[in-house]
This record gives C-alpha cells, structure tokens and sequence, in this order.
C-alpha cells in the first residue's frame, strides 16, 4: 500500500468515528446503524464503513479509543507542566471537567456507548480492560504522591472512585458550570489528600 492510500485510508476511518460519534450521541447506540452513520459522514455506501471496520463492535470500540486518546492527550498537556502532586492533581481535575464540557457530544457518545453496547449475550462492547482504565492511573498517581511524602494515608483505590465519580458526573449534567464545579472539586480533594502539617 502507498503512503497516499495509507493516508486516505486513515482519514476515511477518522471520518467514519467522527460520525458514529455525532449519531450516538444523537440518537442513542441502538439506533445508530451504519446506513445513519455513512448518511452523517457523506459516504454513498455502508460497505465503506464495513471496509474500515469489521463490524459495529469494532467501530465502537475505535470511537471510544479516539474520544480517549484526545482526552489524553488534551489533560497530558496541563499534567506535564505541574510542578508537585498538588498541582498535579489539580491539572487533572481541571483539564478533565475542560475536556468534557468541550466535546459533550464525544462524552455523550462514551457514556452510550458504556451503557447500553452489548453482545448478544450481554457482556459490554468495551469493558475496562479494553482500555486504560482511568480509575487505575489515577490511584496509580495518588499512591505516588504518598510514596513521595506530599499525601497523607488513604486507600488510593477509594479515593481514585470518589473522584472519578465526581467528575463523571458532570458529564451527566449539562447545565454545569465546568470552571466553577473545577474549583470546588479541586478545592475539596486537595484538603482531602493533605498531609497533616502536624
């Protein structure tokens, strides 16, 4: 294959995730069909879509992987600058609730896609194993941060749900204001991780 097919091919497949994307999140996993998703992505034919991808299985799990990855990369940014665990922690809260009140279609897809994707015999499309499980790295982090003496003692695991929870549920909550809901989160989960000045 030529490097130019190589580059039609992945911007065919950008342009096809982009487009599952946008119909989830605005008619729902089950009615997404690959004839909507190749009407919203201005392609004549299903069997493009089914050239790219194997099947709806396959589509959904490289449009969560795409929604990641740019969440990633987008918080990676504002994590690499911080200085100490404080700061870093407050750049993940941060840039996540940025992330998500700026792509709520990309979120609301996620979240479709998390509830209501099955196989036949209900096990989920994309399970936590299938990808870099957010809830892991961050307890990852919180145990760094009291390896290196700037957290006190806490079970990271729960503090990693606690929070998860909490900024996954701005994703459920439109009218939310992302800076101000930022602030207290972090205002909230710096104190709760403090060490004890004592």
């Amino acid at each position: 294959m030529r490097v130019n097919d190589t580059v039609a091919a992945s911007a065919r497949r950008a342009q096809i995730v982009t487009a599952a994307i946008d119909t989830i999140a605005e008619l729902g996993y089950g009615n997404a069909s690959f004839a909507r998703i190749a009407k919203r992505a201005g392609i004549s034919s299903t069997r493009l879509i089914s050239y790219h991808f194997d099947d709806k299985a396959e589509l959904v799990r490289a449009v969560v992987g795409a929604v990641l990855t740019e969440a990633a990369e987008h918080m990676g940014k504002r994590m690499r600058a911080a200085g100490n665990r404080t700061e870093l922690l407050t750049a993940y809260v941060e840039s996540n609730l940025e992330f998500i009140a700026e792509h709520p279609a990309a979120i609301r897809a996620v979240i479709e896609i998390a509830t209501s994707a099955r196989t036949d015999d209900g096990v989920p499309l994309v399970r936590p194993s299938d990808v870099d499980d957010p809830t892991a790295r961050l307890a990852t982090m919180f145990r760094e941060g009291q390896e290196a003496g700037e957290f006190r003692a806490f079970d990271p695991v729960v503090m990693a749900v606690t929070l998860r929870a909490a900024i996954d549920a701005a994703a459920g909550t439109p009218d939310l204001d992302p800076h101000a809901y930022a602030a207290e989160l972090v205002a909230l989960f710096t104190r709760a991780v403090r060490k004890d000045p004592a």
